[in-house]
């Protein structure tokens, strides 16, 4: 069977927002402490930031990064970590078992988005914080002066607003890993975010609010929960938030790439929730979906331990370890946090998420990608580079512009399996799965139509057909490829990954493009007037 993808102007799923491709960015293993801050490296600047990471993440144009983000927000007091850092307070992270010395404060990690070029997407902590800490906050961070918070932000050299636009309210507030849980009480907390996002936007009306759903679609309480959370809290928050983090067993590459299905089963079913809660409130508002933590990597499996049902993985976090110590991190002196597996599985896992945020853009506005920022900025202690990541993402910030369009793929499927990796993030398994997996974006007003494809198969390439009969006079075609002979090859300072390719075997006629995708290849294809 030869595949083909179908693609029509009039089949328009919705305007891709400008911060689909954006980054989270929270204080463990060394995203903060080494990559971010390091005061000893040679290209420190007067802050401790790496000015080499500056530069490299300035280029991509990243549009937006979610920070400090993560469980270790729920602990975190804000208010102790301004001002000069002699002067700042020490705290414990419950969260990942750490010194937090503060010298990365509030105000460094939104004036290292300024640097970066990007936008802050700010989450309070929800968890041992309060309503007023949420407030104070939005006030020292947006306000233009004359009150005591905007005005200490002035006296601590950033005199004007920050004019972060939104605000996460907590992070993953359902689980029982996280301080200040809800999970007991989603009435409880849609009614604090009810709260917080009416005290907040009286300090700022310009901001928007995101509440947060579900942790993973695996959850017992998935999705009663937030039903509960958004029926107290619908009229005045803009956004739900979702996570979620697809793993499969080392060596089963088409159940790691088949995940994007998962997530899109995750969003539709969320989105339905979201259309009822909005008919229940009689409103004329639509609340969209901020998937502001994802990934995919291989992972091993953990042993089942039948008998503890829904309870087993709760009984982890509801005890505490006595032989577990806290560390206080040397920035100059941290291990490198990395994925198994060579770049193209962490291209080709990353970019199949990332197509199923792009089918679903009229309800996903914001995606952070948890590894975003080292996708686009590999490094270690000395350097930075490019992996193969790099510009994969690089294409989607680039062409990924205007509407996404339904794609109709006709290709060989395959099956696959259900299979558990603990006791509770176990999947059903999906018939059918095509081996070409796609999605398009239309830039209608730039005259620009992109095919983004990645071929699933790991040992067959395909001819492929993309039927664009429609789209007249866009007779112009370039395929940009990505594909490795050594599946396992990693990028290093030394050895960069290579730019994208050109396949000069694509061309198109009478409306139809013929090329080929080699096996597991990432491809985009753009046709221009």
């Amino acid at each position: 069977m030869k595949p083909r993808i179908t693609v029509h102007p009039k089949y328009k799923i919705g305007e891709i927002s400008t911060r689909l491709y954006s980054a989270f960015l929270e204080p463990i293993g060394n995203m903060v402490n080494g990559f971010m801050y390091n005061p000893k490296h040679p290209m420190s600047d007067e802050q401790g930031f790496r000015k080499d990471v500056i530069e490299l993440l300035k280029s991509t144009k990243l549009p937006a990064v979610r920070l400090p983000g993560g469980n270790f927000v729920s602990a975190w007091q804000w208010k102790d970590s301004i001002g000069p850092q002699k002067d700042r307070k020490v705290h414990l992270d419950p969260a990942w078992y750490q010194y937090i010395p503060n010298n990365v404060g509030h105000d460094e990690y939104l004036q290292w988005a300024e640097k970066i070029g990007t936008s802050s997407i700010y989450t309070v902590n929800l968890g041992t914080g309060n309503l007023q800490d949420a407030m104070d906050c939005v006030e020292y961070s947006n306000h233009k002066g004359g009150s005591y918070w905007s005005d200490l932000r002035k006296k601590n050299g950033h005199e004007n607003p920050y004019g972060i636009k939104t605000w996460c309210l907590g992070n993953e507030m359902d689980g029982h890993w996280q301080l200040g849980s809800w999970e007991k009480n989603p009435v409880g907390y849609g009614n604090l975010c009810h709260e917080a996002s009416k005290a907040m936007k009286w300090i700022d009306p310009t901001i928007e609010t995101v509440a947060c759903g579900s942790s993973a679609s695996f959850m017992d309480h998935y999705p009663e929960w937030e039903a509960k959370v958004m029926d107290q809290c619908y009229d005045t928050v803009d956004y739900l938030a979702l996570h979620h983090y697809h793993s499969a067993k080392p060596g089963d590459i088409l159940s790691l790439l088949g995940g994007s299905l998962y997530y899109e089963d995750f969003i539709n079913t969320e989105t339905a929730m979201l259309d009822y809660i909005q008919a229940k409130h009689r409103s004329p508002k639509k609340v969209n979906i901020s998937f502001d933590e994802y990934g995919a990597f291989e992972r091993e499996f953990k042993p089942l331990n039948p008998g503890y049902g829904p309870y087993n993985m709760a009984r982890v976090h509801y005890q505490a370890d006595p032989q577990r110590q806290y560390v206080l991190h040397d920035p100059d002196n941290m291990p490198v946090r990395e994925f198994p597996g060579g770049d193209m599985i962490k291209l080709l896992s990353m970019t199949s998420v990332q197509l199923a945020m792009l089918r679903h853009a009229d309800r996903v506005k914001i995606s952070c990608m948890t590894g975003g920022l080292g996708a686009l900025c590999a490094n270690d202690h000395d350097h930075v580079w490019k992996s193969a990541s790099h510009y994969a993402f690089l294409q989607l910030l680039e062409f990924a512009k205007g509407t996404s369009l339904q794609v109709i793929v006709d290709s060989p499927t395959f099956d696959m399996s259900g299979y558990a990796i603990d006791d509770t993030s176990q999947y059903t398994g999906k018939n059918n799965v095509n081996y070409i997996d796609s999605a398009c974006a239309w830039d209608e007003k730039n005259e620009h139509l992109t095919v983004f494809v990645i071929n699933r198969n790991l040992t067959e390439e395909y001819p492929l057909e993309i039927d664009i009969k429609a789209f007249e006079g866009y007779t112009k075609v370039t395929h940009y490829q990505m594909f490795s002979e050594d599946f396992d090859r990693k990028s290093t300072f030394e050895k960069p990954w290579d730019k994208p390719e050109i396949n000069q075997n694509t061309e198109i006629k009478n409306g139809v493009a013929q090329t080929e995708v080699k096996p597991l290849s990432w491809n985009v294809i753009t046709f221009e007037k």
